[in-house]
């Protein structure tokens, strides 16, 4: 399972003109779902996502988790992060789990994460799956990690 995560001031998703996910301070997590990945992949993932420590202390170090300051995360799916592009000018999508199972490990993930932000009182906000979703966001550094699992 892999996690694009992105340290932002804000971000949203859209679908069909609608507002679906809305966060402040926190991260927006791009996730994709590989045909190996699992349940304990998805819960792996989640765990290191919360406590990946990406956020400024007093001294400007990055030694803060999203549980550490009580962030916020929006969480969207994104088959692409599984492709393939070490050769050639298409994306392979040959590793990306099938859509039933890429959801069903998706929603999956999702509660495992909220499951983390209700220790720190915080709710998580998610795009939709399949859907043609618009994300905007205001990435804080610019500071991007890839995490897989």
């Amino acid at each position: 399972m892999i996690a694009l995560i992105q340290r932002v001031k804000n971000a949203q998703v859209v679908v069909d003109g609608e507002t679906v996910g809305k966060i402040d301070r926190g991260i927006l997590a791009l996730i994709g779902v590989q045909k190996q990945d699992h349940d304990q992949t998805a819960k792996r993932l989640a765990e290191r996502v919360a406590s990946y420590r990406i956020f400024p202390d007093n001294e400007d170090k990055m030694n803060l988790s999203l549980k550490d300051i009580g962030g916020e995360i929006l969480l969207v799916p994104q088959f692409t992060l599984a492709a393939d592009t070490k050769k050639g000018n298409r994306p392979s999508f040959a590793s990306a789990a099938p859509p039933a199972h890429g959801e069903q490990l998706f929603n999956h993930y999702c509660v495992c994460m909220q499951n983390i932000m209700q220790e720190i009182g915080s709710e998580i906000q998610t795009g939709i799956f399949g859907a043609d979703m618009k994300v905007s966001l205001l990435n804080d550094g610019p500071v991007t990690f890839w995490l897989e699992t």
